[in-house]
Formats: structure tokens, C-alpha cells, sequence
């Protein structure tokens, strides 16, 4: 087989916790090539030591959502050397520390910058290189349930609005950092939460971008938001109660859902089981 018909899956921040663990999921399970991406070179080259010490063979690609031009690298690298791609996982992500003494403002931005924006960018470059059957998951949280029943009625209903477009998703997203920046964000109606506001974009994007490609021409396409649970993992300072393993487990069934899948799709799913977001 050519390496161009070749199929391959690609995860974003992929060189430890539960995208790493994906990663190893799909080198057992995905007939194809699997991409671990991480911000450093150095980083992503010892994941993949440790993956080739247990007999796996993940490539490497360095990769940092927050850089369009690591982006655009990365989607020039797969039309090249493959001709499209199979399966995107969107895992990278960031969350301050609940004891961080970062000003809301400053947490709000850079939060926003990687879990909203540096996905929804990432997903911008690479959705036209899907193939029919692609699957695409969006590592969301719980946490964005929690935050959208915190939130006020008005912006839950545009939370829930079936003519919710992205242009809405995006403008909710800029509307919560400058109402964090001016220090708004509770008279507009969001709780102090900085990473929860970031996964309901998550969500929300997951939901609107199935949405956008049911009306595409290219077959079976699925994309889903999912929470992996509470891992232990950097992210929750160790204090998550599932191993990585575990929190890699309904990403992975979402990445492997076989052809013409009809449910999950475009929906938010936590231990294997659609939920909603209010």
C-alpha cells in the first residue's frame, strides 16, 4: 500500500497523559499509521522511546495549536505524505491550578487561546483533509457541564439554540474573555471558570461542526465531544481517580466507531454513553 492511500490518525498533545494513552490505544486497535504530536521535539521523541519499549510504533510530529505555523506544518505533512487523514483526536489542552495566583483575566486568554481557539484552528486546517468514515474527537470535560448550568438562562438558551452557528460559539468565547478582562464576566453571566468556559466551547464547536459536515457531500464523517473523566494526570495534579488507560477508553471508542455509525454523532459522551451539555 502507498503511503498516500495509507490511512492515519493523528493526536494532539500526545506525549503524556490521556493522549498518550490514546496514542497507545490506537497503535493496538487503528489499521494505519498513528501520529503523537507534542509541543517539543525533545518531548515527543522520549514518548515515543517509551511507546517503542513496549513494542508500538507511533511516528512523531512536532505540534503546537497555539502556532498556525506548526498547524499548517502539520497539514502540509499529512495532504504530502498521505493524502487526507482517518482519524483527528483534539486532546491538547491546558488548566491552571486551582491554587494559581494568575489574575481571572490573564487564566482567562491563555486558557481560551489553546483549548478553544488553538482547536478550533487546528480543526479549520485539517477537517478538508478528512476522508469519508474520518472520526473526529474533541476532548471536552465534564467540567463544561458543570460551568453551563452555572451559567445565566440567557446564555444557556444560546447555549441550546438549534441554529447555533460557530460565528455564535465564537463570539460567546471572545464575549467571556473581554467580560473577564474587564472583570464583567458575572453580570454577563458566567462563573469564575476559566477552563470550564473552554470546554463548553469544545462542546459546543463538536456539536456545530457535525452539523456543518451533515450538509457536506463527503460520507459518514463523525465528530464527538467526549469527557474522558477524572484522571490522574498533570492536569488534575494527580488527584484524578482513573488511570490514564481509563480516561483513554471513550475517546478511543469514539475514534474507532465502525462505518455509518449513526448515534454517537455530534454529541457530548462520557463513559461511553451520550450526555448533554444543560
Amino acid at each position: 500500500m502507498s503511503s498516500s492511500s495509507r490511512r492515519v490518525a493523528l493526536v494532539t498533545g500526545s506525549n503524556k497523559g490521556i493522549g498518550y494513552a490514546i496514542v497507545r490505544g490506537l497503535c493496538k486497535q487503528f489499521d494505519g499509521d498513528v501520529i503523537l504530536t507534542a509541543r517539543t521535539e525533545s518531548n515527543g521523541q522520549d514518548a515515543i522511546k517509551r511507546l517503542n519499549g513496549e513494542g508500538l510504533h507511533p511516528k512523531f510530529h512536532q505540534l503546537d495549536i497555539t502556532d498556525k505555523a506548526s498547524i499548517d506544518r502539520i497539514g502540509q505533512f499529512l495532504k504530502s505524505t498521505y493524502g487526507g487523514l482517518d482519524i483527528l483526536v483534539n486532546n491538547a489542552g491546558i488548566s491552571y491550578k486551582a491554587a494559581a495566583t494568575t489574575p481571572f483575566k490573564e487564566q482567562a486568554e491563555v486558557t481560551l487561546a489553546t483549548n478553544f481557539w488553538g482547536t478550533l484552528n487546528a480543526c479549520n486546517t485539517l477537517f478538508p483533509l478528512l476522508r469519508p468514515h474520518a472520526r473526529v474527537v474533541n476532548v471536552s470535560s465534564m467540567v463544561s457541564q458543570f460551568t453551563a448550568k452555572k451559567c445565566s438562562k440567557e446564555l444557556q438558551n444560546k447555549f441550546t439554540d438549534p441554529d447555533l452557528t460557530m460565528a455564535n460559539v465564537e463570539q460567546l468565547m471572545t464575549e467571556f474573555v473581554s467580560s473577564a478582562k474587564d472583570g464583567s464576566f458575572r453580570q454577563k453571566g458566567w462563573p469564575e471558570s476559566a477552563y470550564g468556559a473552554s470546554k463548553v466551547g469544545v462542546t459546543l464547536m463538536s456539536f456545530v461542526q457535525q452539523k456543518q459536515l451533515n450538509s457536506e457531500s463527503r460520507e459518514d464523517i463523525i465528530v464527538n465531544a467526549c469527557c474522558p473523566g477524572y484522571v490522574d494526570t498533570d492536569l488534575t495534579s494527580h488527584k484524578g481517580t482513573k488511570t490514564i488507560d481509563e480516561g483513554a477508553d471513550t475517546p478511543l471508542y469514539l475514534a474507532m466507531l465502525p462505518p455509518n455509525t449513526n448515534s454517537p454523532k455530534g454529541n457530548f459522551v462520557s463513559e461511553r454513553k451520550i450526555g448533554t451539555l444543560l
